[in-house]
C-alpha cells in the first residue's frame, strides 16, 4: 500500500452522524473526505426529534440556534375516543431548565432539514459532501486504508489513514468487515409519510386507536414545514400503497373520518422495526458509527442523538491520535459507545411495549442527560471526594462572571476543540500551559467568579482540587493539585495528545 495519503479519514455516509463527524474533524483541521451513494441529500423525516444532551453538542458545533429557529417544541399528543371525543396529554416530562441543566424539551425538526443545517455549517468550514459517490470495496494495510470509490467520472482508488462507516442499518462497510450485527426483528411493521394534508389543525399531535395495533394512526404536525407526518402500524404481509390515494384511504378507514384529505406524499417508507448491535465498532482502522452499528425502534427518539453522539466521541479522538496521542485512545471508542448503545436500545423496546399498551411516557431517560463513561480507561479520578460529580459523568453547565465583569457560562468556556481545566483556589502555575489546553482559576485571583454559587453547586470542588473536561464535554479527572497528582496529571494530558501540536498524523 501507498503512503501517499489523499485524505486522512474517508467518510462514509453523510447523513446526521457521518455530518457530525466530518464537521468536528473539519474543526479540528483534520483532512477527510465525506462520501455518500445517494445523489442528492436525504429528504424524509425519520428521525424528527433532538434531545438535549444532543442540543448541547449542537451548541457546541455552532447550530443549535439555527435548529431551533427552524424546528419547534412537541405539541401536546391529543387522544382521540371512538365517539369523538377527545383528550389531550403530553407525553413528555415537562421541567423547567436549571443552571446546570440548560436544555430540558426534545426540539422537534424533520431529519432533512437538521442534515441541511449541518451541510451548511459544513460549509463555512470549507468543505462539502460529494454525493453520487460510493464506497465500493476497501482493503486495510499497516498504516492505512485503501478504499475504491464509484462516481460520476468512474471509479478511483483513494488512500486513508482510517475509514469511517456511517452508512446506515445496510452498511456496506460492516458487511465487508463481517461484524455481526445480531438482535431481533420486534413484529412491528409500520409506515411513515411526510404528506401535505387538510382537515386537522397543527396544534397537536394527532392520535387515533391509541393502543390498537392494527388501528391505530398518529398525524403529526412537522415543525419547521407545511407537512404532516403520518405514522401507523401495518401487516407484515400485504403490500403498503404510499401514494396519496393509498395513504389517504388508510387514514380514513382508522380514523372515520372523511374531512382529512391527504393530497401529496413527499416521502413515505414502511419498514419492520428491529433492535441490533454491532458485535464490534472497530476493525483495526475501519469504525463503525450511528445506524451502521446499532438500530433501533422509532420509540423515545433514540437513534439519531445516539448515532451523533457516536460521532462527537470518536472525532475529537480520531483528531487526537493523528496529531500524536497513544493509539490505544481509539480503542476506548467502543469502550465507551457500545454500552450506551445497548442500554438505549433497551430503552426504546421498552417503550415500544409500553406503546403498543397505550402507555407510553418519555421521561428523563430520553434527554440522555445521564450517560456517561464512569468505567473508561479516560476516566481518571485520584482522590475520594464528597461531591457527586465524578470521572466520566457529562460535565455540567452553569452561569459565572468573568473576572472583568461579563456575565458567561462554562459552556462557553468548553466550546472548541480544546481541553479545559478548572482549577479552584490553587496556584496559578501548578499546571504547565500547553497547546489545546484552556486552564481556568475559579477564586478570588482567579479569571472565574461564581458569582451566583451554580459552579459550586455543580462541581462541588474543595480547595486544590481541579476538573479536567474533555473536548467532548464529559469529565476526564477530578483530582488534588499536589506535586505527585499535579505529575500523573501532566502524564494524562501527554498521552492524550494535548500540546503535541501539529506532529506527524499517525
Amino acid at each position: 500500500m501507498t503512503n501517499d495519503f489523499a485524505a486522512d479519514v474517508l467518510i462514509c455516509g453523510a447523513g446526521a452522524a457521518g455530518l457530525t463527524l466530518a464537521i468536528e474533524l473539519a474543526r479540528h483541521g483534520i483532512s477527510f473526505r465525506l462520501v455518500e451513494k445517494r445523489g442528492e441529500p436525504f429528504h424524509g423525516s425519520r428521525g424528527k426529534g433532538i434531545q438535549p444532551r444532543t442540543q448541547e453538542i449542537f451548541e457546541d458545533l455552532g447550530i443549535l440556534d439555527k435548529v431551533a429557529a427552524t424546528g419547534g417544541t412537541y405539541p401536546p399528543l391529543r387522544v382521540y375516543r371512538d365517539d369523538g371525543g377527545w383528550t389531550e396529554k403530553d407525553n413528555l416530562e415537562r421541567q423547567d431548565p436549571t443552571p446546570s441543566e440548560p436544555y430540558h424539551l426534545a426540539l422537534m425538526i424533520p431529519q432533512f432539514l437538521t442534515e441541511r443545517i449541518m451541510r451548511e455549517r459544513l460549509a463555512e468550514l470549507g468543505h462539502e459532501v460529494e454525493f453520487g459517490c460510493e464506497l465500493v470495496g476497501f482493503e486495510q494495510g499497516g498504516n492505512g486504508v485503501e478504499a475504491r470509490l464509484a462516481g460520476p467520472d468512474g471509479e478511483e482508488t483513494v488512500h486513508a489513514r482510517y475509514l469511517v462507516g456511517a452508512d446506515g442499518g445496510r452498511s456496506f462497510v460492516r458487511h465487508a468487515l463481517g461484524v455481526a450485527f445480531p438482535g431481533k426483528t420486534l413484529g412491528v411493521h409500520a409506515i411513515v409519510a411526510d404528506v401535505e394534508l387538510s382537515g386537522l389543525e397543527r396544534d397537536a399531535w394527532h392520535q387515533f386507536n391509541d393502543g390498537d395495533t392494527e388501528r391505530m394512526v398518529a398525524i403529526c404536525p412537522l415543525a419547521g414545514t407545511d407537512l404532516f407526518q403520518i405514522q401507523a402500524p401495518v401487516p407484515p404481509d400485504c403490500a403498503v400503497d404510499l401514494s396519496a390515494e393509498g395513504l389517504g384511504l388508510m387514514v380514513g378507514e382508522r380514523t372515520g373520518r372523511h374531512d382529512i384529505q391527504v393530497h401529496s406524499v413527499a416521502w413515505a417508507s414502511a419498514y419492520a422495526m428491529n433492535a441490533r448491535l454491532a458485535d464490534r465498532y472497530r476493525v483495526g482502522r475501519v469504525f463503525l458509527v450511528g445506524d451502521a452499528a446499532h438500530i433501533h425502534p422509532p420509540t423515545g427518539g433514540q437513534g439519531l442523538n445516539t448515532s451523533v453522539q457516536d460521532a462527537y466521541n470518536l472525532g475529537w479522538k480520531l483528531a487526537a491520535v493523528l496529531r500524536g496521542a497513544e493509539a490505544q485512545l481509539l480503542d476506548t471508542y467502543e469502550a465507551e459507545r457500545r454500552p450506551v448503545a445497548a442500554s438505549v436500545l433497551g430503552l426504546s423496546v421498552r417503550l415500544l411495549d409500553a406503546q403498543k399498551q397505550g402507555g407510553m411516557r418519555r421521561g428523563r431517560e430520553v434527554r440522555q442527560l445521564d450517560i456517561g463513561y464512569p468505567g473508561s480507561p479516560l476516566s481518571l479520578q485520584l482522590s475520594e471526594r464528597a461531591g457527586s460529580l465524578r470521572a466520566g459523568d457529562r460535565a455540567p453547565d452553569a452561569p459565572i462572571r468573568g473576572a472583568a465583569g461579563q456575565p458567561s457560562r462554562l459552556f462557553q468556556l468548553f466550546r472548541g476543540q480544546h481541553w479545559t481545566l478548572l482549577v479552584h483556589d490553587a496556584g496559578l502555575g501548578a499546571v504547565a500551559s500547553r497547546p489545546g489546553l484552556h486552564i481556568h482559576h475559579i477564586g478570588p485571583q482567579g479569571d472565574i467568579v461564581d458569582a451566583w454559587g451554580h459552579l459550586r453547586d455543580a462541581y462541588d470542588l474543595a480547595s486544590g482540587e481541579c476538573v479536567l473536561i474533555r473536548p467532548d464535554g464529559y469529565v476526564g479527572a477530578i483530582l488534588s493539585l499536589d506535586a505527585e497528582r499535579t505529575a500523573k496529571l501532566e502524564r494524562y494530558l501527554g498521552d492524550m495528545g494535548v500540546g503535541q501540536g501539529e506532529g506527524e498524523p499517525k
